[in-house]
């Protein structure tokens, strides 16, 4: 079993916060991660879509009451938004008798629900993390084509064959689109939902326009943003927002789309294996949202990422800023010779980052002129991660 990097943040989290909700797509490994960290305290799990586990909670103060002195483990809590007024007064309770820490692990696959309700009752209780499926520094580096391929979900990457990876895939976007979002208040046709997200699959990285895809659908542009948030809440899609600056320039205000995925991009697309995405239109786009996703992830939560473009055509693929102010560019090229427009340099002009990498396919660092690195992807990963933990 593969152990995920954030089960020593989790840790570190029950110790110091009395709830802590761990929030990510279905099937990235919540329930696993949970499970592990659980071996180290007395605990309690609960799993909100199974019937018996909610008859338990018909009286849920009285329930979980009695059960103070272990760590509650609640998964898929978004199904019972009632009880967050609950587990308000019962963590106010363990406070006044000495226990401030530790008492709620919080596990959701919607972060709308989840987010407004637990933002309504818990605020000041409870520390909120994202756990996406596998990326790059929870894995060798000679597996960084595999995961590219086949996706981080867990089930889909340890698949024993492309096949089986590729079934998966198909199954998991059907299971979410007939079941998982109308269960969560979506009224959304299955139909109508995968057309959205195939065609979101082959405009991987574009730019949003609500119009332009509500006329291919035969929807209105109302209907395609709630589609759009949806996927978004779900943890299914990334929507990067551009980043606004006073520079005097024409900036793009409409944010890009990306599927976070790239197993779940591939298999919309009907990409089986490398042979056949590496002659496809959409390799390029595909590296790119790969490249954005992974470093997003090891950025960490601190981190704000965007985009950056002007009506002149100068262009950054992502931009990471810091609370400190320092903010590094980033471009994704899929090339073992990559070679950097003049646009990336004229926004970097405008910008002036503090760092400038071009992240390439390939292993080793060199430098591309005067102020921009090519480095792998796995490399800058590192590097952010260890600022994040700084």
């Amino acid at each position: 079993m593969l152990k995920r990097n954030a089960l020593s943040t989790l840790g570190h989290d029950l110790a110091h916060y009395p709830a802590v909700a761990l929030l990510g797509p279905r099937q990235a490994g919540k329930t696993t991660v949970a499970h592990q960290l659980a071996l180290g305290y007395r605990s309690v799990y609960l799993d909100l879509e199974s019937e018996q586990d909610r008859a338990k909670l018909a009286s849920p103060e009285l329930y979980l009451g009695e059960r103070l002195d272990r760590l509650v483990v609640l998964d898929e809590v978004h199904r019972a938004p009632g009880l967050f007024p609950v587990l308000r007064g019962l963590i106010d309770r363990a406070r006044r008798d000495g226990r401030r820490n530790g008492l709620y692990l919080l596990l959701g696959s919607a972060s709308l629900e989840l987010l407004q309700q637990a933002g309504e009752s818990l605020a000041g209780r409870v520390a909120y993390r994202e756990l996406s499926p596998f990326h790059t520094l929870e894995l060798p580096d000679t597996e960084q084509a595999s995961l590219w391929m086949r996706g981080g979900f867990p089930d889909s990457y340890l698949a024993p064959s492309a096949t089986v990876s590729m079934r998966w895939r198909q199954d998991f976007m059907r299971t979410y689109a007939e079941r998982d979002i109308p269960m969560l208040g979506g009224r959304v046709g299955a139909d109508a939902l995968q057309r959205l997200w195939r065609m979101l699959a082959h405009r991987q990285g574009g730019l949003f326009n609500a119009s332009i895809l509500g006329h291919s659908l035969g929807l209105d542009t109302r209907t395609v943003n709630r589609y759009i948030d949806l996927l978004v809440q779900m943890f299914l899609v990334r929507r990067l927002e551009p980043w606004h600056a006073n520079l005097g320039k024409r900036l793009t205000k409409s944010p890009k789309l990306y599927v976070r995925d790239s197993g779940l991009l591939h298999a919309l697309l009907g990409l089986a294996d490398e042979e056949t995405l590496a002659g496809h239109p959409a390799v390029g786009a595909s590296w790119e949202g790969f490249v954005l996703e992974n470093l997003i992830t090891a950025a960490g939560s601190q981190a704000s990422a965007h985009f950056f473009r002007t009506s002149a055509g100068a262009e950054i693929d992502l931009l990471l800023r810091w609370p400190d102010g320092e903010c590094w560019a980033i471009e994704a090229k899929r090339s073992l010779s990559p070679k950097v427009e003049r646009g990336f340099y004229t926004a970097c002009e405008d910008l002036k980052p503090s760092r400038q990498f071009v992240v390439y396919p390939g292993q080793d660092s060199f430098a591309l002129g005067p102020a921009t690195e090519a480095v792998s992807l796995a490399a800058l990963c590192r590097q952010l991660s260890l600022k994040a933990q700084a």
